[in-house]
């Protein structure tokens, strides 16, 4: 059985004369019904009315990876999407993949690996890392590199991304294997 959550309108995000739509998801497993201006953007509906802030917004226009959140299997750009496009969609965000007791494995492994500094970019690489682990990407795969293409990181370099990306897609236990230092 799911939960439902309604999730009324902000007061913010419309005027009394703008259109809005009513729309289903169930994100992170939770069933919400929600009515919205049909101008808002699917991360702003996680952030602000959901309280999903691992999300985070950057460039507003795809390109930096840092909202992938994953849409029915798919991972997918949520500031480029309005919120009534993932109507009867299945979402799930950093917070449906955490473990209450800690780090999940994966963001272990971008731990022990050195795989992240400002954490900006990291939940959506996150989300990445787990939709190609779902899909059985193989670890020396040329799709490695396709998938994680598409986010950015000003902070590390990419060479402890990818090597974290690797163990995890290898199914490594954290703890396990050597660090990467560098």
């Amino acid at each position: 059985m799911r939960d439902t959550v309604s999730a009324a309108p902000d007061a913010t995000w419309a005027t009394s004369d703008e259109p809005t739509t009513e729309f289903r998801v169930v994100v992170n497993g939770k069933e919400v019904c929600a009515v919205v201006p049909d101008r808002l953007l699917l991360s702003d509906f996680l952030r602000d009315t959901l309280g999903l802030t691992a999300l985070k917004v950057s460039c507003g226009e795809g390109a930096c990876g840092a909202c992938t959140v994953i849409i029915n299997g798919e991972p997918a750009r949520s500031c480029t999407l309005l919120a009534v496009q993932s109507d009867e969609s299945q979402i799930v965000t950093l917070e449906g993949v955490n473990l209450a007791s800690g780090l999940n494995p994966v963001q272990q492994l971008f731990k022990e690996r050195h795989a992240l500094q400002c954490g900006y970019c990291t939940p959506g690489l996150l989300m990445t890392v787990h939709c190609m682990i779902s899909r059985g990407v193989q670890p020396d795969s040329d799709e490695v590199p396709q998938y994680m293409s598409g986010h950015l990181c000003r902070c590390t370099g990419y060479r402890n991304i990818l090597a974290a990306v690797r163990s995890a897609l290898r199914g490594e236990t954290p703890g396990a294997g050597p660090e990467n230092n560098g």
